[in-house]
């Protein structure tokens, strides 16, 4: 039985319809993947999914007791409320349970019978919910969720009033998936996350969570290694392709050529009915010709509609004039700033008074090479990029710009772009102001460049202000890269863009689509990095920087390897250290063997252990073995080892079980023996 159901919805906007008779069902425990072009509807099929607009005509069922939660874009959080406590109330109904429960327990301590039973079952009833709930243990859960979408723990205490948008974004995400509702509907979740993000609700989506979700996203790796079914949203319809992105890339572009194919066959027929109309229409004839043409009219009313996005990137860009061998040169390269405390604004003192972004770096970038940055959000990715452009200043090393280097920078903002310009007059007036008047396209060119990405005829004549964020950076990005520079420095150039216009920009900077300069390319999007990158520079948040030769994939195995290495090591330490600790306590047990281990020590502790019970005694010491077990476990957490402070805190605490362990054990033995 479906949890969520959507049947003949009906959406429009003033004379536009955004969604005509859609229907749609997802079963429990699917990953649907929601794709299309910007603005044709993706979002408003999951506000209407939601329940946050209500359509024209048609209806959406949930299945009875089952909960559906939707991913706000403007989530409404207490400006007054910490961060953490905001998430924290993912778990409302929770702390709601457990006072009932308390409420069940004061009641029976008074009651009889009948009454004892009914709470009985109502004790019963409530825990069952308090466990699928998330039962008592909700603190690791939330710890780790904040964790996981880039939170430290330093923010906790932030006040929701002073968090930026992005951080209000991922904390409604967080609090979203420790709500744990039958079916999650995320609109663009990653839009704030960064790699790391990226990867944590990949997994959590893969591997912790188990209801179904129906997701909008432009980040296809995270479509390729979620979803098993693929819903595109074109022209107001809903078209269904079983698997992931890529496979849904493979199937559409079947589809598309068949439907193509079919088209140009059906144009080709409306063209020679209407040759003999327009032959035949006077005369003998006219009556037959008069019978063509109203079926013609009929035909035209069911006719194939021409498929969209089925041509190649086409495009002949102005040449850029030859840069000299190296690029960019840096040299001991360092940038830091003085740290402030989130929750009194104050700078922090002493040894953590300063955020190490890099140094000591070393990179020389040469002539045709594409360089990714890469890293946390706050990591010093842009700041990176300004230094080495000599924009900003660095704190030691220096940097120096190659000969003939003509440098095109995408920043995340859109200043200075006149918003009564059309289009196409944008492309042409950036193009030239850009190269100084050496370049001046046609409009014809200026349309042909717009439309390769993804403008049409009609779109083309729009003004720049009446452009969402996408068509803004599209149209922004189409100048620039028509600009003749030989170093394009882009700047999450991806981050409006939807998956066609990210995959028309990479055939743009590909060597077959034109582009043979430099890139410096800084992007959380790991599709485009694969694609276009062969060198990157990935910086930890901690101050280091590592440079791979290769794309974002070869990084990522190249740091997986590094990790299990490490613990492997790791695990071998500690499996030296339990043979050491097991030689000693067995030398340690032959010692007191020999010192006569029968005679009663006078000790209180000795006294205390006599007192015991064998069937104490065991209890006991399977209580500490499994402390110890428990101990053993957090310090394998690759999150742990690599936190000293943690790791220290398990370590001592370890300790401590096992030196109880010890006379307990000693004792048991002493006993068994005597029997």
């Amino acid at each position: 039985m479906p949890i969520l159901a959507a049947t003949n919805l009906r959406v429009h906007y003033g004379p536009d319809i955004i969604l005509d008779g859609v229907s749609l069902s997802v079963e429990p425990g699917e990953r649907i993947g929601i794709v299309g072009r910007n603005g044709g509807g993706k979002s408003t099929l999951l506000k209407a999914l939601a329940g946050v607009i209500r359509p024209d005509t048609g209806e959406v069922i949930i299945q009875k007791g089952k909960r559906v939660g939707y991913l706000k874009q403007d989530p409404e959080l207490d400006p007054e409320e910490s961060l953490r406590d905001a998430a924290e109330g993912a778990f409302a109904e929770l702390h709601h349970l457990h006072r009932q429960l308390h409420k069940v327990f004061d009641q029976m301590a008074s009651a009889q019978g009948d009454d004892l039973d009914r709470l009985l079952r109502d004790q019963e009833r409530l825990e069952a919910r308090i466990e699928s709930a998330g039962g008592y243990a909700i603190d690791h859960k939330i710890d780790a969720t904040l964790h996981g979408l880039g939170f430290t723990d330093s923010q906790f205490a932030i006040r929701c009033a002073d968090l930026s948008g992005g951080q209000r974004a991922r904390l409604a995400l967080a609090r979203l998936l420790l709500e744990a509702p039958d079916a999650l509907l995320l609109d663009e979740p990653t839009n704030h996350l960064d790699i790391e993000g990226c990867l944590w609700l990949e997994t959590f989506l893969k591997e912790e969570y188990a209801g179904a979700v129906l997701m909008v996203s432009h980040d296809r790796y995270l479509l390729d290694n979620v979803v098993d079914r693929i819903v595109e949203v074109e022209f107001a319809r809903l078209i269904d392709y079983p698997g992931s992105y890529s496979a849904f890339r493979e199937i559409r572009a079947q589809r598309r050529l068949t439907q193509q194919r079919a088209y140009e066959k059906q144009q080709t027929e409306f063209k020679r009915q209407e040759a003999y109309i327009r032959k035949y229409k006077t005369g003998q004839r006219a009556k037959e010709a008069k019978g063509r043409q109203s079926k013609l009219d009929r035909q035209r009313e069911q006719a194939i509609e021409r498929p969209m996005e089925l041509s190649t990137l086409s495009l002949s860009l102005p040449k850029a004039p030859r840069s000299g061998d190296q690029v960019i040169t840096a040299r001991r390269l360092g940038k830091r700033y003085e740290n402030i405390d989130h929750r009194t604004g104050e700078r922090i003192e002493g040894e953590d008074a300063q955020k190490v972004l890099f140094h000591d770096l070393d990179l020389t970038v040469s002539r045709g090479e594409r360089w990714g940055i890469i890293g946390p959000n706050g990591a010093g990715k842009s700041t990176l990029a300004r230094c080495l452009l000599g924009e900003q200043e660095s704190d030691d090393g220096f940097t120096k710009i190659g000969s003939n280097v003509l440098v095109g920078h995408f920043k995340q903002t859109s200043e200075g772009v006149d918003p009564e310009l059309s289009v196409h007059r944008y492309i042409q007036r950036e193009v030239k102001r850009n190269t100084d008047g050496a370049v001046e396209l046609s409009e014809q060119q200026s349309r042909d460049l717009a439309g390769a990405f993804l403008f049409s005829g009609s779109e083309q004549d729009k003004e720049m202000l009446v452009l969402s964020g996408g068509e803004t950076s599209r149209c922004r990005l189409a100048a620039l890269i028509a600009s003749a520079k030989n170093l394009l420095v882009l700047d999450e150039p991806t981050n409006h863009l939807d998956i066609p216009s990210a995959e028309r920009l990479e055939e743009a900077l590909s060597l077959e689509g034109g582009y043979t300069g430099t890139v410096l390319l800084i992007s959380h999007d790991r599709a485009l990095i694969d694609a276009v990158c062969d060198h990157v520079i990935a910086l930890d948040g901690a101050g280091e920087a590592e440079i791979v030769i290769g794309n974002y994939t070869d990084w990522r195995e190249r740091h997986a390897r590094r990790q299990s290495e490490a613990q492997a090591e790791f695990e071998a330490q500690r499996e030296e250290e339990r043979r050491k600790e097991k030689q000693r306590k067995a030398q340690q047990e032959a010692q007191k063997a020999k010192q006569a281990p029968q005679a009663k020590s006078t000790s209180n502790a000795q006294r205390l252990l006599e007192r015991m019970s064998m069937e104490q005694l065991e209890q006991k010491i399977e209580e500490l073995e499994t402390g110890i077990a428990q101990a053993d476990a957090q310090m394998n957490d690759p999150d742990v080892w690599r936190d000293g402070k943690k790791m220290d805190r398990i370590s001592a605490e370890r300790r401590r079980l096992t030196a109880e362990l010890e006379p307990l054990e000693f004792e048991w033995s002493r006993r068994a023996e005597a029997q």
